[in-house]
């Protein structure tokens, strides 16, 4: 595996908001909440965060962009803005993966796993490419700020990883286990049980794309509303012209038909209806 390369580094002054959150939640360990995963199949993931664009669903032939504390589209009240390199849904995959590994353990606690495990159980290639693949994801989501304004929450600024691990300095080598570490932050955005399950196993039937992407977004509706056609084009980052999108937008319906997560759906005067079973 190759060396560790630099990574994208955070202003001072948004390192200076990430420790000052910290500090205020060292009043004791800080836990995800521990959701019903008796076969280890269910993620979890905040309802402001999967009601909006910051995982996309770009073509993963197109280059990634990088944000600088821009604003990312929600669906829905509050605000998120987000510093860092575009996340995508291979991104949302290894977080769900990981915030289901940390929920034993309090936030802060260093996460270890083999890198051939961890890409078992995502689904992904045990090869050269699922390592650097996973290896990039990780360190694409260390390098991180996501400030939510919400009634809720008021204001939290949080990275989605606070350290990553893989290569030993002495012995110049990968290491056998690699290290994670979550923000305690990340329980701030849990409580009130505001958070979505996801079934990871129904996801990964899906093709990576608008169908994985609306999958999230409608496991937090249980019986979801109209939404415009050009509103689900923007949750999903798309930039291609509206029939193309709207072509593909069918597509990924009939996946979530087929894996069993939609019962029907339909597309009236640009409106999309669908029906969760």
């Amino acid at each position: 595996m190759d060396p560790p390369t630099p990574t994208s580094v955070l202003d001072g002054d948004i390192h200076t908001i990430l420790n000052r959150l910290k500090a205020e939640m060292e009043d004791g360990p800080k836990y995800l909440p521990d959701w019903a995963d008796s076969e280890n199949t269910r993620g979890a993931t905040p309802n402001e965060i999967v009601r909006s664009a910051l995982f996309t669903a770009r073509n993963r032939n197109q280059s990634r962009i990088y944000f600088k504390d821009e604003p990312i589209v929600v669906t829905g009240s509050g605000s998120i803005s987000y510093r860092g390199e575009e996340l995508r849904q291979d991104d949302e995959l290894v977080w769900f993966r990981l915030l289901q590994m940390g929920k034993g353990q309090p936030l802060g606690e260093l996460i270890h796993f083999t890198p051939y495990s961890f890409l078992k159980s995502i689904g992904w290639r045990v090869n050269n490419w699922g390592y650097r693949h996973l290896k990039t994801s990780l360190s694409r989501m260390k390098a991180t700020a996501v400030h939510l304004s919400s009634d809720r929450l008021g204001t939290v600024v949080v990275g989605l990883i606070d350290f990553f691990r893989y290569w030993d300095p002495d012995t110049h080598s990968p290491l056998s286990m690699w290290e994670v570490q979550l923000s305690p932050v990340l329980s701030k955005l849990f409580v009130d049980q505001e958070f979505t399950l996801i079934d990871l196993e129904q996801r990964k039937a899906l093709p990576e794309g608008i169908a994985t992407k609306l999958h999230s977004y409608w496991s937090s509706h249980r019986e979801p509303y109209p939404v415009r056609i050009e509103t689900l084009q923007k949750l999903c980052g798309s930039d291609n012209e509206l029939r193309f999108f709207k072509r593909k937008l069918k597509q990924a319906l009939q996946h979530l038909v087929r894996v069993g997560f939609l019962e029907e759906w339909l597309i009236v005067d640009g409106m999309v209806r669908v029906v969760r079973k």
